[in-house]
């Protein structure tokens, strides 16, 4: 009766913290720490034709959480503003004020830095540039606090607390470098870290820490990393992700990351920073990070509004999919950061981010922060990308199982296709056309196939200039020469061969190094008849392999062997060479040696 009433308790526990996890609000949250500069220096956001407060554009849109970073000094030696939103405290807790005053709840990302820090440089602030050891974990315990008390003097309680900033080489270098010279090492950068943790913690212990890493789609790093700091015990609530499509990979390895970090870790998983462009168009005259037509097709949606609104709600259904409700929601990287002169990167420079905005270059609301609206429409094959399948003769035909395809969402995806073709009919070299058949849509497709006669990577291979160049010979050299075929049968292509006697015995080598060569599978073949009796021997060297080489057995005039071998390069080269050692009398023609990539 006991053992029946303790499971009984235990399904009723587990039933209630189902319904409270079921019930916790997905999070849509947008980094506006480019706000406060925006608007002081004249900014305007628009709700249709209405000018309105930019934090109240965002809620009515759904949005109920705000991201803002600090940076501890954000000047120069001078004093003079580095830019970049001059994040400081001061400046962030009005940001902040303001949304808690709409119902919104804060996230604090702590930089530990005067201005930017990113996986490429985490720089110590100036005031602790000669901390080190005690001193340094002792200024990260007292400034988090510093902050947190601070912000909650002026009547703003935050919710969350990001330590560091896409911390995938630790954050204060060298001090608290990962790796590379002079780095303090992952111990040093785990003690740092709790400080900051500890800082947090005895502020406020229901206030859910963040641990912070780019490259979302890159599953070994965040195995690798929080491997290292749970060994560390490192204590620590969620795991924070970069994840930009056209950087850190495609949604299915985004997805796959998500799900095994949240049950490997057992950790809620939150996407702290993305973006997506919604058009290609720069409105400042300084280029932008997305700019490139090319990144659309790389990342898989159109620079459109409709385009970016897919990415978003793709990305919603990735986060939503994550086991045991574990994937917490996303953060909107600044998604207000319109085209505002002075207001840059940096003080001085443009803003390279407009057109990855959740508001269009005047300040209007985008159709994109509509994402959690209730309509989806059906979406349909709006166009079928070109499709081009090159190949060489001899050489398997490998038709793609799927194609990409643009959607009426602006979205690219792959579909699938059933190839209406006999294969054996293409063996010789030419272009054709192959029809398929999209599959579960009334859709046809054509491919255009090219196959060409193998390029080969020798040079002179068939001696057509009339001398060895670029061939080294060595040997008995009396014995050898590039001669005019006579008859013309000594020639296996055009009109020149090497050809090799001597009326008393004699040994040569003939080589060539070919440089250039991509990492795979080649094939070296050549073209060679005699008189028979000689030692010839066709060898391949100083491609990252064993030396590999085969005995050729010549059978009399006009008996052609045809040598082949296979072998494996990475060395981005190969030295082939011929070898023959005659007795007197003993005569060949050589021909057409031949290098192909075969894989």
């Amino acid at each position: 009766m006991r053992k029946v009433w303790k499971v009984g308790a235990l399904m009723v526990i587990l039933l209630v913290s189902s319904a409270i996890a079921s019930e916790r609000e997905f999070i849509f949250g947008v980094d506006v720490s480019m706000l406060h500069e925006i608007e002081k220096s004249g900014g305007i956001f628009y709700d249709g034709d209405a000018a309105r407060d930019c934090l109240e554009i965002l809620k009515s849109r759904g949005v109920n959480w705000i991201r803002l970073r600090i940076w501890n000094d954000p000047t120069d030696e001078n004093g003079t503003p580095l830019g970049g939103g001059n994040c400081s405290h001061v400046n962030m807790v009005e940001i902040a004020k303001r949304a808690k005053n709409l119902g919104m709840k804060v996230l604090i990302d702590f930089h530990y830095s005067d201005w930017w820090a990113d996986p490429g440089k985490q720089n110590k602030p100036k005031a602790w540039r000669n901390l080190h050891g005690e001193e340094l974990k002792e200024a990260v315990y007292k400034y988090t606090k510093f902050v947190l008390d601070y912000m909650k003097s002026k009547g703003v309680h935050v919710d969350m607390v990001q330590v560091g900033n896409e911390l995938n080489n630790g954050f204060l270098w060298p001090d608290g470098q990962i790796s590379g010279p002079g780095a303090g090492g992952f111990n040093e950068f785990a003690e740092l870290l709790k400080s900051a943790v500890k800082a947090v913690r005895d502020f406020d212990p229901n206030i859910r820490v963040v641990v912070h890493l780019a490259d979302g789609g890159n599953n070994s790093l965040y195995r690798w990393f929080f491997d290292e700091l749970l060994k560390r015990n490192v204590d620590f609530d969620i795991i924070g992700v970069s994840f930009y499509p056209y950087w850190h990979g495609t949604l299915l390895e985004l997805a796959f990351n998500l799900n095994d970090i949240a049950a490997r870790y057992d950790k809620d998983v939150l996407i702290v920073e993305t973006a997506y462009a919604w058009t290609l168009e720069e409105a400042d005259g300084h280029p932008n990070i997305f700019g490139d037509e090319k990144l659309q097709w790389l990342a898989g949606y159109k620079a459109t509004v409709k385009g970016q609104k897919s990415f978003l709600r793709d990305l919603v259904k990735v986060l939503k999919q994550v086991p045991n409700n574990r994937g917490l929601g996303f953060f909107y990287w600044e998604g207000a950061w319109i085209p505002v002169r002075g207001v840059g990167w940096k003080t001085g420079e443009g803003n390279p981010w407009e057109n990855q905005a959740l508001f269009d270059f005047h300040g209007r609301a985008l159709e994109s922060l509509n994402v959690f609206e209730e309509h989806e429409e059906k979406v349909e094959i709006a166009e079928l990308f070109p499709i081009l399948i090159e190949t060489i003769v001899g050489q398997k035909i490998d038709l793609p199982e799927k194609i990409k395809a643009l959607f009426s969402d602006d979205s690219v995806r792959l579909v699938p296709v059933t190839w209406q073709v006999e294969l054996e009919k293409l063996k010789e070299a030419g272009e054709y056309v192959i029809a398929g058949k999209i599959v579960d849509y009334d859709k046809v497709v054509q491919a255009k196939l090219i196959v060409r006669e193998p390029y080969n990577y020798m040079v002179n291979a068939s001696f057509e200039t009339g001398s060895f160049d670029p061939w080294i010979v060595e040997g008995d050299r009396q014995a050898v020469k590039v001669v005019r075929a006579n008859p013309p049968q000594n020639a296996r292509h055009g009109v020149y061969a090497v050809n090799y006697w001597l009326d008393k015995p004699f040994e040569f080598e003939m080589y060539q190094t070919v440089y250039g060569l991509a990492e795979g599978t080649y094939k070296l073949s050549m073209w060679i008849q005699g008189s028979g009796g000689d030692d010839v021997e066709l060898s391949v060297s100083e491609h990252g392999g064993e030396f590999k080489s085969l005995k050729v057995t010549n059978r009399g005039w006009l008996q052609w062997n045809h040598p082949t071998m296979e072998f494996y390069v990475t060395t981005g080269k190969v030295k082939v060479k011929l070898r023959v050692k005659g007795k007197a009398g003993n005569w060949g023609w050589l021909d057409e040696f031949q290098l192909i990539r075969i894989k």
